[in-house]
């Protein structure tokens, strides 16, 4: 496509000898004999503007100005036709906008030397506005590609998650539906001991491990015999050691993993039945060398098992059960993580009242 100027000159016979000279040069031309004309034009797109400094109204300068103002015409080359020679009447041009000069009486060469040059710096630009604006599209699309990739990989892992959770639940479900046919002794457990981790100040992330990892507590019962796990009544002390096992039998279970969670479960699973001043299981720990998990999870097993009917006992009351958690204080659990569980027993005894029949979902 020919190239587009605007000539703009107050004398007709100016702008005809400049039309016929830049037709010459196979320029499209069009021209207008004021500035007010020269800006109404400008929306017809051009590649120059050639404009008289002298005219009534508003003069070159003037043009040159609003011209600039204009958003869309910051790069448009402005050659100035003039009869001034002044250095200072030249520096107004500059001053004003316009990027060359061509003197009256105008020469052909100079005319065609001038307007390639500046048409040339035009069209260079516009194709490096045009590649940018194709890089920034291009950016833009792979942007939105990578967003949508990055989002599909969040999704997926999420479901990975969720799915990684829910297989840890039917662990612990099996193991515990041996003893009593039921899951929600887990999922009471598990959000006791949100509760009380969450009070005990741990950090949020540990919160939510525990969480899901104390539901793990008892999957070594999976190794007990029925016989010993189902017997109606008291044990004898071989039975008692056998059952004891369950600790150790779970830790195992659930070692050399590399899942957060299940190592997790596994010091769950070792320290439960530890006791505050060392006669616990299976390796006698006393007071804070009981690791913090296993201390929470021991306070929530404790009063659930307390206030939960098993093969060998009846449920007791949650007065009762209060009444048994003080008498355990400094002896079986650590007196902080009591004195916590004191101080929410709303919250306790409303998530026992959630999970008291119905088998709710443990990620609820």
């Amino acid at each position: 496509m020919r190239k587009r100027i605007l000539v703009v000159d107050d004398q007709e016979e100016n702008r005809q000898i400049m039309t016929d000279m830049l037709s010459a040069l196979e320029y499209e031309v069009e021209s207008a004999e004021d500035g007010e004309g020269a800006l109404a034009k400008l929306k017809l797109d051009f590649d120059l503007v050639m404009s008289d400094v002298q005219m009534p109204g508003m003069d070159g300068f003037e043009l040159v100005r609003k011209i600039r103002e204009t958003t869309s015409a910051l790069d448009l080359p402005i050659i100035m036709v003039t009869g001034l020679a002044s250095i200072e009447d030249r520096l107004r041009a500059v001053e004003a906008g316009a990027n060359d000069f061509i003197a009256k009486p105008v020469d052909l060469t100079e005319l065609k030397v001038r307007t390639s040059s500046q048409i040339q710096i035009k069209t260079q630009n516009d194709q490096i506005r045009r590649r940018e604006t194709e890089l920034e599209a291009l950016v833009e699309k792979r942007t939105i590609t990578l967003r949508e990739t990055l989002d599909e990989m969040a999704e997926a892992r999420r479901r990975t998650y969720k799915a990684y959770l829910d297989t840890i639940h039917r662990l612990a479900v099996a193991a515990e539906c041996r003893d009593s046919g039921t899951g929600t002794h887990i999922n009471r457990v598990s959000h006791y001991c949100e509760l009380l981790a969450e009070k005990r100040k741990l950090e949020p992330h540990d919160v939510e491990v525990i969480k899901y990892a104390s539901p793990m507590h008892d999957v070594g019962k999976l190794g007990t015999p029925d016989s010993i796990l189902l017997k109606p009544g008291g044990l004898d002390p071989d039975e008692w050691e056998i059952m004891k096992e369950h600790t150790t039998f779970g830790a195992h279970i659930l070692s050399g993993s590399d899942s957060e969670l299940l190592k997790a479960g596994e010091v769950i699973a070792h320290s439960h039945h530890e006791k505050f001043d060392g006669s616990g299981y299976p390796l006698g720990l006393a007071g804070e060398s009981i690791p913090i998990m296993g201390r929470i999870c021991a306070v929530a097993d404790v009063f659930d098992a307390i206030t939960t009917k098993r093969p060998y006992k009846k449920a007791l009351s949650n007065e009762t059960a209060c009444d048994i958690m003080r008498e355990k204080v400094g002896e079986h659990l650590d007196p902080v993580l009591v004195d916590i569980f004191f101080d929410n027993l709303d919250g306790m005894f409303a998530i026992q009242e959630r999970f008291r029949e119905e088998e709710d979902d443990l990620f609820a």
